[in-house]
């Protein structure tokens, strides 16, 4: 739900495939449960557990207590900042204390399920993945990890299984020809992850 005014169709898309969408956009302690309530399977939190680029332990702990462990979705969107992968807050604008390495990536999967990591630099660019932050990915992550930035091709996909080793997962956007792409076509990627 980024931007105002969104509420309404995310409680209609809620209600049409309960338990089967995670939602995110403005998710702190005190409305997750909520939307667990109105049917999400998860709820995707960045921006709640910082304040002024840096991470707080306590708000990271709200949260997690508040919808249970199993039901949080850590976003670790982050930026290549000089040599490290930092995770970016306040709808990628802010860089933050949090790099992205093992150690933190085990840390934090204490209190979340999963994480969704896009790649900042990449995104909604089409023009290939980081390589080198899916091949960390599929290192370093002890959870579930989605993966998303610069998707462009069948090419990517497959490198994505490949570095990742086979233990990271991917979203594809504008690449998509339902989104004005023309190298993923919507039909035939479905099929081939349903596959």
């Amino acid at each position: 739900m980024l931007g105002e005014g969104n509420e309404s169709a995310a409680i209609e898309a809620l209600a049409a495939y309960p338990k089967g969408l995670q939602i995110g956009g403005g998710i702190n302690d005190i409305n997750a449960p909520v939307w667990i309530q109105r049917g999400a399977q998860r709820v995707i939190v960045t921006s709640f557990i910082f304040e002024e680029g840096q991470l707080v332990h306590d708000k990271l702990h709200q949260v997690a207590d508040a919808v249970g462990r199993e039901n949080l979705v850590l976003d670790l969107s982050c930026a290549w900042d000089d040599g490290n992968y930092v995770v970016m807050s306040d709808r990628w604008q802010r860089a933050t204390n949090l790099r992205i390495d093992g150690t933190a990536l085990k840390r934090l999967a204490e209190h979340c399920s999963e994480f969704l990591i896009h790649a900042v630099d990449k995104e909604g660019l089409s023009d290939g993945i980081d390589k080198n932050l899916v091949e960390l990915l599929g290192r370093e992550s002890p959870l579930p990890t989605t993966y998303a930035g610069g998707i462009s091709s069948y090419t990517d996909i497959e490198a994505i299984e490949a570095l990742g080793k086979g233990r990271i997962d991917y979203t594809v956007g504008s690449a998509l020809d339902i989104f004005g792409g023309t190298n993923l076509i919507y039909a035939d990627l479905a099929t081939r992850t349903a596959g």
